[in-house]
């Protein structure tokens, strides 16, 4: 490695029930499924375990309850070379997503936060002696806003740089905007922040969009456009990373391979497009795979993808 500084993550763990169907039911209907799994996930998570499993080191902040799911998911995340060792319990529910998984390879998700939404600023601030060590910080949405936004004040008075995942989609603020050295946004979380729909939108909408978080003083962007690939911008250069073709079967935490990919990419390549061609040959293997922790794939599987 060229730098001994890790990828820190501070965000959700979450137990995700999936449920897979032929379609999604609609309003008021009962229908038969085909299957019911219990998997390991919630973005923080995932995004730790994306990272680790290319073999950088990796350290994830975050919260779990007492009910049973927490040490499994702990489990799965140590397995996966996460360390875990700022993961803390607390009274109560583990986050939990209730996933539907559809023959055609989408999901829809629904999100009980449970322990993560304990996460606060005063959690941040002791958890920062050792946060402050990290090469590059992540953060996503499904812990509590103020506890993000501290999280990204610390670290942009730090110079350190600071990832963010927008997701679930929600409106930011223009001063949490400008502490971001790289904010991620797929269509839908485009949407909700510039009322902009980029389903089947061509360069100069993207650059447009990117420009206009650039603006914001966001560092870099990367438009994360699924089956379309990315589109990554920085104030000097942007350019359409192209997507890999696989043959998907669960798209749960696509964009969270992505994130935590093009993280430990960055690190050790410290070249953005680069490190979004890895990141999108990590997220294309992830989606062949059921499931969220145990769908992101090794260095040595991308490494593969990457030379086809």
């Amino acid at each position: 490695m060229t730098t001994a500084k890790p990828v820190i993550v501070v965000g959700s763990l979450n137990v995700d029930l999936v449920v897979v169907a032929e379609r999604f039911v609609t309003p008021g209907e009962t229908m038969l499924g085909k299957s019911f799994r219990v998997v390991s996930g919630g973005k923080g998570a995932n995004q730790a375990a994306a990272s680790a499993r290319l073999g950088y080191p990796t350290q994830l902040f975050g919260r779990v309850g007492d009910d049973g799911f927490g040490s499994r998911l702990i489990g799965d995340l140590e397995a996966a070379g996460v360390d875990v060792s700022g993961v803390g319990s607390v009274p109560g529910s583990t986050g939990t997503a209730l996933i539907t998984t559809v023959a055609s390879g989408e999901n829809s998700i629904v999100i009980v936060p449970g322990a993560n939404g304990t996460i606060g600023p005063n959690d941040i601030d002791g958890w920062w002696p050792t946060i402050h060590e990290a090469g590059i910080v992540l953060a996503q949405l499904e812990i509590p806003m103020d506890a993000v936004e501290h999280l990204a004040k610390l670290c942009a008075e730090a110079s350190i740089p600071f990832m963010l995942d927008p997701a679930p989609a929600q409106g930011l603020s223009a001063a949490l905007l400008s502490k971001v050295a790289w904010l991620t946004p797929n269509e839908s979380e485009v949407l909700a922040l510039t009322g902009r729909d980029l389903i089947g939108a061509e360069e100069p909408a993207l650059l447009k969009v990117a420009g206009h978080f650039l603006d914001l003083g966001v560092d870099g962007v990367v438009l994360k456009l699924g089956a379309r690939g990315a589109y990554v911008a920085t104030a000097k250069e942007q350019r359409w990373v192209r997507p890999f073709v696989v043959e998907a079967v669960d798209t749960t935490a696509a964009g969270d391979a992505f994130n935590g990919a093009f993280a430990a990419s960055l690190l050790r390549l410290h070249d953005p497009f680069r490190a979004a061609q890895v990141a999108a040959a990590a997220a294309a293997l992830s989606t062949t795979v059921p499931g969220a922790i145990p769908s992101m794939p090794s260095l040595q599987q991308v490494e593969a993808l990457l030379e086809v």
